[in-house]
């Protein structure tokens, strides 16, 4: 009897738990098809972290960046990849978005393996290929470095190649170019295939004064779900966290992931995970007085044409109890 209803106690829990699966609420994920963070969300639905933490994860593939932007703020999505500064300009122009981090890895510069550049300054006279147009981040961080450091006009003396990371990625590969700045996954990439990194932008960062610690890409709500469904931005916060803690220590996982991960080789493969790994953020809150830091110097470098009218880091710009 007892072994009955036992039976009868595990079937009932397990229709509750279907009911209570059926109920959560649905949260609409617009990124790039070929992002890095696919492995994350892919982690995320894979291990039922979503429904773990009371939600149903949607994926929706976009073609770019700014295809994303336009779902998220037409209400066809409800939550984007990006990085911090573009929610602190939308807060100073108004609109109410909130920053989840997601990863502090940044690019760095790469020269062929033959180069003979030890340092910004021998890239003087030389090509660079950017990922990105002129206001990249990194590109400005290491525009600063390079003044700070060399007295050099990074960007007056040398000529730029403005593209898509693919493109550069294959520009700086057949030489194309005399030095390129990329995504960190196609610098992985780019360093598996023989490449020598000449500065990471981590580094130049820290040599301004700036925290590299601080993650820049991270999920993008509105505050408006923040408010209503507090419960929801902060399941997608700890099953965000989930994922990064098994992808942190579990090679097996990676394994899984690999087929998604277009890499060419081992060493690529290898890099990608290192790579990912690196740009784990530590648990916690994001230290507000480092990122109102950076601000500043975005808005020197890059001014209102990089941040509208976001002078200082705007309240409420980072969701401070679900990381």
């Amino acid at each position: 009897m007892t072994f009955m209803k036992s039976i009868a106690s595990a079937a009932i829990a397990a229709i509750l738990a279907t009911s209570a699966w059926a109920d959560a609420p649905t949260l609409r994920a617009a990124v790039l098809k070929f992002g890095t963070v696919n492995w994350e969300l892919n982690t995320i639905k894979h291990h039922a972290l979503d429904a773990a933490n009371g939600f149903k994860l949607d994926v929706q593939g976009m073609a770019g960046g700014s295809a994303a932007k336009v779902a998220f703020q037409g209400g066809e999505a409800d939550v984007i990849v990006s990085d911090w500064l573009w929610v602190a300009r939308q807060r100073a122009a108004g609109k109410d978005y909130v920053f989840i981090p997601y990863s502090k890895a940044v690019g760095g510069v790469l020269v062929g393996k033959d180069s003979t550049a030890q340092s910004l300054k021998d890239l003087k006279g030389a090509k660079i290929g950017i990922a990105g147009g002129p206001l990249d981040k990194s590109w400005l961080i290491l525009q600063a470095y390079a003044e700070k450091n060399y007295g050099m006009d990074l960007a007056g003396e040398t000529e730029q190649v403005y593209g898509a990371p693919p493109l550069i990625f294959k520009s700086a590969l057949s030489g194309d170019v005399g030095a390129a700045i990329n995504f960190w996954h196609f610098m992985a990439k780019m360093e598996a295939s023989g490449m020598r990194k000449l500065v990471d932008v981590s580094e130049a960062a820290s040599d301004l004064g700036l925290d590299p610690n601080t993650p820049l890409l991270g999920y993008v709500v509105k505050g408006e779900m923040l408010r209503d469904n507090p419960d929801l931005v902060n399941g997608l916060a700890a099953a965000s966290r989930a994922a990064k803690e098994m992808l942190a220590v579990d090679d097996s996982e990676w394994d899984r992931l690999r087929p998604k991960m277009n890499a060419k080789t081992d060493a690529q493969f290898e890099g990608l995970k290192a790579g990912f790994r690196a740009g784990i953020p530590a648990p916690g809150p994001i230290d507000e007085a480092a990122a109102g830091r950076m601000l500043e110097l975005m808005v020197e470098l890059g001014g209102e044409e990089l941040l509208g009218k976001a002078t200082e880091l705007p309240d409420g710009t980072f969701l401070q109890n679900g990381s």
